[in-house]
Formats: structure tokens, C-alpha cells, sequence
């Protein structure tokens, strides 16, 4: 079986491929992830194509120096036209779920797949995600009981948990929301002979 690589830090993403029985190690990405968000929005890229631009470069800036498969992949949050990034701290993860609150938003998720520092292949979704107009008692009882842990997620939450109770409406693929679409990766890696078929 070909070696796979998710470089990648992200809990979320780790869970989700060992969840799927796919067998792999992290090395997550070098790079100011910032400072190429910047870069990028100054250049006049839109939320979506930042994640993908993300993706690639994650992939391909591990993959240069190892051999097998690198999974690279990105997400973010756009609202009105605006990235959202995830919140310095809790009094930022409030104002963004203000902002969200009673609205929609879209959530982009990229994956890439590179081999010998070349992208073999790439998917990116969009989720639409609609919050509930909920009261500010229940987002400081929120905010007190999730605490620091929400601020690793773009947008103040995690739909894989409580933050499941911030919102009325969902579309989109549910893996894919949480920052790995999954389903398209899979088929990739069994064509790639990574995965049994």
C-alpha cells in the first residue's frame, strides 16, 4: 500500500480519516498561514479559492520532501463576501457568532492530493449553513461551557458537537463542513492504490 500524509494539525481532520479506517500519518504544513491569506486577498481571491490555494500549498510543501501520498486541506468562512478566520479569543468568537446569528453563511472546504510535490488531485465543496436567532443568554452559557475549545474553529463552533444547537438549517455534505471532504478523497486514494478497492 502507498504511504499516506494528512498535513494537517486539525483534530477534526484526524478524526475523520482514522474514523473512515484509513491508515496515515501527520506532518502538518510549514507555512504562515496568514501571511498567504493576506497575500492572497490582497490579489483579489475570494474565500473559496483561498482554501483551495491553501489546500495545494499544504500538500505540496510536505510532499516535496516525502515520499507516497500527501492529503493537504483547508477551509473557510465567508459571509457577505467577507473571510472569516478563526477567533483570537473568546470575546472574537462572541462578536463572529453575532454576526452569523440568524444568518447564512457558506463554509468552503478544499482537499488536495499531491505526490513528489505535484498535485495529482484536488476537490473543494461548499456547505450553506443557516444559524438560529438565538438569545445572548444562550451564547454566553455557550461561550462558558465550550470555552477555549471552540476557538481552534473558523466561526466560534463545532457542528460535530454542541455547536450543533447554534443552527436551523444545514446544506451541504456533513464531512465536508467539518473541514475534510471525505467521499471524494476516498475514491482518490483507492485510485491511487492507497486504499483496498
Amino acid at each position: 500500500m502507498t504511504a499516506i500524509t494528512l498535513a494537517s494539525a486539525s483534530a477534526a481532520r484526524t478524526a475523520i480519516l482514522a474514523g473512515a479506517g484509513v491508515i496515515f500519518a501527520t506532518a502538518p504544513a510549514d507555512l504562515d498561514e496568514a501571511a498567504v491569506k493576506s497575500e492572497l486577498l490582497t490579489g483579489g481571491i475570494g474565500p473559496r479559492q483561498i482554501a483551495e490555494r491553501l489546500a495545494d500549498i499544504k500538500a505540496t510543501t510536505v510532499s516535496g520532501g516525502r515520499g507516497g501520498l500527501v492529503i493537504g486541506a483547508d477551509q473557510t468562512l465567508e459571509l457577505d463576501g467577507r473571510l472569516y478566520d478563526k477567533p483570537n479569543d473568546l470575546a472574537h468568537a462572541r462578536q463572529q457568532l453575532i454576526d452569523l446569528r440568524g444568518r447564512a453563511h457558506s463554509l468552503h472546504a478544499a482537499v488536495s492530493l499531491a505526490r513528489d510535490g505535484q498535485i495529482i488531485w484536488r476537490e473543494a465543496q461548499t456547505a450553506r449553513l443557516t444559524m438560529r436567532a438565538f438569545s445572548d443568554a444562550f451564547l454566553d452559557q455557550y461561550l462558558c461551557r465550550n470555552g477555549d475549545g471552540i476557538l481552534g474553529s473558523v466561526g466560534g463552533y463545532q457542528l460535530e458537537s454542541e455547536g450543533a444547537q447554534l443552527f436551523d438549517h444545514i446544506e451541504g455534505d456533513y464531512f465536508a463542513i467539518l473541514g475534510l471532504p471525505l467521499f471524494g478523497l476516498l475514491s482518490a486514494l483507492r485510485r491511487q492504490g492507497a486504499l483496498d478497492i
